[in-house]
């Protein structure tokens, strides 16, 4: 494997501790990936340097103190993806909110290993001297493809309730099996999830949304109790007499090819129980608040589910309302959602492949051409701000794109013709 900057740049951070007198081992994530054959994103090295060590051996300005009080320094790179996070060798005291541990004991490698979620996570490696440490029975974990917690799995979850999603991610991104006794502890204390920042949780389903065993994720985190708990709308889908329907739900997250968070999103709400599209809308809205989308990705979300059937008979259409619809920057999310819910539904593509073909073969300075007035030729001809300026916009840019008019002349002498009437 050939290794990138960040893995030379990790290299040199141990063998600077060691030449100082310090044990320093690469911890967690990044030994898992190695053992795998990846090539890890970040590099995390433990030791039992003290956090004001790791800073004098490094130097204050090639450092930062982001976590000093839980024994964590991030040692600049020479790159900005090449910063490698240090951590003193630590035990932790009580998680009483769940979240974060009341205080930090710096001691021992083993003793570290301990606390940590995950066997697999759970190892250190010397890439000096090319060994492992496991003391935690991680790499014959990761033999079976098991994600197990360490040591009592309700224990591990109650710490950093966190993880009762990440062990889901990683048993579904790894394709590994979940052990049966650490699925039970996800499963008792579900419910519990709703003390994590909703920002955390949102982290954890992009991670999984945009993988491509993202079917298989949202199944178990169904399964677990998880998904009742995060996003309780979607619950009587998978009520017996709805079944069907969540199948399907799971068959659109598995049809997708390389989405975007936004288009899996969409997949996973299409289906949301409601009297009427708009009271879909509404819990779309709802929904993507509560978890803190970004208002980029909830403004995209909610457009997504509200055109899932602005396809349908688009040969139809009017030219103006044809072009404004494939012009649309979101139409390529839409033409994606549409074809895994036709498919799901076992329903012809016909519409798509017509609305596909024309965009395709149509140049964009026809589909979507430059006006040919705007508000400030509207302004001149001495039409007032209000509900007409809008309306007639759209009336001269409609007759534009059904190519009745090609000049601004054209234009003008329409709108005065609009303008009268």
């Amino acid at each position: 494997m050939k290794h990138t900057e960040p893995y030379h740049t990790a290299v040199e951070v141990v063998r600077k501790l060691r030449d100082a007198g310090f044990q320093a081992l690469w911890a967690g994530g990044c030994v898992r990936d190695l053992l795998l054959n990846k090539e890890p994103k970040d590099y995390d090295v433990a030791t039992n340097a003290l956090p004001e060590q790791v800073r004098n051996l490094f130097g204050k300005r090639h450092t930062l103190a982001v976590g000093a009080s839980f024994g964590v320094i991030i040692v600049r790179g020479p790159q900005p993806d090449s910063d490698v996070e240090v951590a003193t060798f630590r035990s932790e005291g009580p998680y009483l909110d769940g979240r974060r541990p009341e205080h930090v004991k710096f001691t021992t490698a083993e003793e570290d290993a301990h606390r940590r979620d995950f066997t697999i996570n759970g190892m250190f490696y010397d890439p000096i001297n090319e060994s492992i440490y496991d003391y935690v029975g991680g790499k014959s974990d990761l033999n079976q493809q098991l994600i197990r917690a360490i040591g009592n799995p309700l224990k591990r979850m109650q710490e950093d309730k966190l993880r009762l999603l990440r062990a889901i991610r990683f048993a579904s991104t790894l394709r590994f099996r979940l052990d049966e006794i650490t699925f039970e502890a996800i499963q008792v204390m579900a419910s519990e999830i709703c003390v994590v920042s909703p920002e955390r949780i949102t982290d954890e389903l992009r991670k999984m949304l945009i993988h491509p065993n993202r079917s298989h994720a949202i199944d178990l985190v169904q399964s677990s109790g998880l998904l009742k708990s995060i996003i309780p709308e979607l619950t009587p889908l998978w009520e017996v007499e709805k079944q069907p329907i969540w199948d399907r739900t799971l068959q659109r997250l598995e049809k997708l090819s390389a989405p975007h968070f936004e288009t899996a999103f969409a997949a996973l709400l299409l289906d949301l129980p409601g009297k009427s599209l708009s009271n879909q809308l509404e819990e779309v809205h709802q929904i993507c608040k509560r978890l803190r989308f970004s208002n980029h990705e909830l403004d995209l979300i909610y457009w997504l589910v509200e055109h899932r059937n602005s396809l349908q008979r688009a040969s139809t259409f009017k030219l103006s309302q044809l072009k404004r619809l494939l012009a649309h920057k979101n139409s390529p999310y839409l033409f994606e959602l549409v074809r895994v819910d036709l498919t799901s539904q076992q329903q012809p593509l016909d519409d798509l492949e017509f609305c596909r073909q024309y965009r395709d073969h149509t140049p964009i300075e026809i589909l979507s051409p430059p006006p040919l007035i705007t508000g400030n030729d509207l302004i001149a001809f001495g039409i007032k701000s209000g509900p007409e300026f809008k309306e007639l916009l759209t009336r001269i840019r409609d007759a534009q794109l059904e190519g009745l008019i090609h000049t601004q002349e054209e234009a003008l002498a329409l709108l005065a013709r609009f303008h009268q009437t």
